[in-house]
């Protein structure tokens, strides 16, 4: 056998692409039905309130909202339900 290497013999190289895997909008970011909001490999994550999980586990916005994460649950909150606000103080009617 050589001791050396011949010119052109490489036996590093291989390596694959990257699956571009991953959060693909976080927290507090504002989706429309069908962004795809995470990509991801099993079931790393599972989908909450207005979110569905495509045949290959990723994980896509069903309605226009922000997007929450709740331990393994991703959320879509609607953007018009907002919490409701305290009822504003009724002043008491003036004295004569």
């Amino acid at each position: 056998m050589a001791h050396k290497k011949g010119q052109g013999a490489s036996r590093n190289g291989r390596d694959s692409n990257g699956q571009r895997r991953g959060i693909k909008c976080y927290g507090g970011e504002t989706v429309e039905p069908g962004y795809i909001i995470l990509r991801q490999c099993g079931t790393k994550f599972i989908p909450g309130r207005n979110a569905k999980m495509g045949r290959n586990c990723d994980i896509y916005a069903t309605a226009t909202g922000v997007v929450t994460f709740v331990g393994k649950r991703v959320h879509i909150e609607p953007v018009g339900a907002a919490k409701p606000a305290a009822a504003a103080p009724v002043a008491a009617p003036a004295k004569k």
